[in-house]
Formats: structure tokens, sequence, C-alpha cells
């Protein structure tokens, strides 16, 4: 039994094509999950485009945001059982020795392969999942929005994890992308003024994060950080894909504040990286995410405190993939969610 799928097929540019693929086969600790939906990533739009930094095992199935219900369960495995509402995270191989996996941090295992790049992902009516990587989605949360609890763990990751935000702290967001949006709405969260910073083919997007309290500025955001008593803002997100916005946070962030860096930047630095030094600020790094925070985000959805409706821009059949990943790709939605056929 065939279905569609949208697969990675080639490293150059546009590498990407509706394939007819078999229903994956799984193992002992695995299910067969069937895709309810799936939402599109900048990283499968950076693969589409072929400007991406990581190895990918071609040809892959992309998608690596999705939820759906259980259809088979492999024999070893517990817990679980057909009809299960889920979603998945993202970290599909890991190796149980690594001492990283050992920590907890299984996002930091350097063998780790993550759907949508090292293996099949869930563009696609079925895909094969590792029953540890399972968590419960209550009924009450739809699948729409269930299946972009990946990119809120990121949010939270990056925004409670690997920052120290305080309510009444004032916090800049840099890139107003899906991480972006999702970040300064996330501060919010956890008390704090937030404004969000974009150029100006970025009103639309702005304009969802207005929506959630943020302040929207288009350009220059060092006046806004130094309005309080013109040391600078307490934190700044940086989750634009660009390595130059880090000499903007080196800028706008307050002596002894701090840089919670979440957007990847290939381009070589290119600039004088002394007031990190000067003026004592911790910059830190955020990758991915684990267990518990998946937990966290999906109670936070599921009580409604965290809201992700506004920035879905519509769903896709997985046939019309396209469509879904240009008006991403344009900025004429902030995300795209993709469903099988």
């Amino acid at each position: 039994m065939k279905s569609a799928a949208v697969v990675n097929y080639a490293p150059e540019k546009g590498s990407v094509e509706i394939r007819e693929i078999e229903k994956p086969e799984i193992g002992a600790e695995d299910v067969l999950l069937e895709v309810a939906n799936v939402g599109v990533c900048g990283s499968d739009l950076h693969q589409w485009t072929a400007d991406h930094s990581w190895p990918v095992n071609y040809p892959v199935v992309l998608g690596h945001e999705f939820g759906g219900r259980i259809v088979q369960v492999g024999k070893d495995v517990e817990g679980w059982q057909e009809g299960d509402r889920v979603v998945s995270e993202t970290a599909a191989i890991i190796s149980k020795d690594n001492p990283m996996t050992r920590r907890g941090l299984y996002n930091l295992d350097n063998t780790r392969k993550g759907f949508g790049y090292g293996v099949n992902g869930a563009m696609t009516k079925y895909v094969r999942v590792p029953s540890r990587i399972l968590h419960h989605v209550p009924d009450q949360l739809p699948f729409e929005q269930a299946c972009l609890t990946e990119p809120c763990c990121v949010a939270y990751n990056a925004v409670v994890k690997n920052a120290r935000i305080e309510p009444g702290d004032r916090v800049v967001v840099l890139g107003p992308g899906t991480i972006g949006i999702l970040c300064a709405a996330m501060a919010r969260l956890c008390g704090a003024e937030v404004a969000i910073v974009g150029l100006p083919q970025d009103a639309h997007r702005l304009e969802i994060a207005k929506g959630y309290g943020c302040e929207v500025i288009i350009g220059d955001a060092k006046p806004w950080a130094l309005q309080r008593d013109g040391l600078g803002c307490d934190g700044v997100i940086d989750a634009a894909g660009a390595s130059i916005t880090l000499k903007i946070a080196l800028d706008i962030v307050r002596p002894a504040g701090w840089i919670s860096k979440v957007g990847w930047g290939p381009q070589p630095l290119g600039f004088n990286m002394d007031p990190l030094v000067q003026k004592n600020i911790t910059l830190q790094g955020s990758f991915s995410h684990n267990w518990p925070i998946w937990e966290r985000v999906i109670a936070l959805l599921a009580s409604g405190q965290f809201d992700v409706k506004p920035i879905i821009g519509g769903v896709w059949p997985v046939t019309e993939w396209h469509q879904a990943f240009e008006k991403m790709h344009k900025g004429e939605v902030v995300k795209s969610v993709l469903r099988p056929v």
C-alpha cells in the first residue's frame, strides 16, 4: 500500500517532489503512526532551497512537526495502544550510551538523527516512530495545533530553560519567523515586556506577534531597549537566521544582561566580540528540547495558556506542499500545516 510523500531526493536546490512510498515496517519498540497533521518548518524550506548546514540522508521524507493516531504497536512496546492520540519528538535515533543521553540531554547526543533529514519524516500518511519519544495529546487539543508542539518546545527551551526572564523584564526578540514569534509569546507568558524586531517585508508576521501583546519594531530596536534607564534591555532572544543579528544583540543588551541564541546563521561573524566581555554578557546557545519540556508544553497548549492558532496560516494536503512552502518562504504566512492524503 503506497502513500504520497514529500521527498527531498538530492542536495541540489529544488530537489523536492511528491513520490509514492510504501507503508513503513516497524520494529519491536516502534509504533506506526497515521499522521493527522504535520507542520512545515524553516528547516524543511532550507532543504528545499539547499541552503541548509546539516547532513541529509537522501532521499528522505520531510517533516518533523507531527501528530496523529497509533495504528500499529511493536511487540515490545508498553504503555501505548492502537487509537492513542500522540505527538512525537524529533530524536528518531539516539545512542543510549552517549554521555549526553545518560544525562537526559539526548537532544545533544552527537550521533542523534532526526526525522526529516536523518530518517523519513511525517509529510506522508504513515511514519515509524520509536515509542520512547511519544507523548499523549489530550482530546481537547486538535492535531492542527498539537503538531506544532515541537516548535513550541524549541521556544520553551530558548526562553525558559536557556534564559533567565523575570516578570517585568524588557526582552527584545530578533527575527519574526515561527520560532521568533513563539519565543516572544513565551516571554510574554513569563511576564516580560517584549519587543519583536523585523524588516519591512515582515509586516504581516509582525502583526501576528502584536496579537500576543508584543511591541513591534521595524528597524532599530535600540531606542526601545534604552527606554527605561539608558543601559539596554534585560535580555535578547536571537531567533533570526543570520549571523549579523548577534552584533545587534550585543549592542542593545544591558551590562550583565543575557542573550539566548536559537537562530542558525552559517555566515562568518566579521565583527568585534569584545562587548561580550566588556559588558559581562551571558551568551547562551539553545538547541532542540527533551522529554520534560514536551510534557510541559503540551500542558500549556491543552490548557489554552499558550495559543498557537494565530500563527497557523492554513492547512494544505501534502500534494499541495509547494504552495504551502512558497507561502511560508515569502512570509505570507507564519506557519503552514499539511495533512496527508
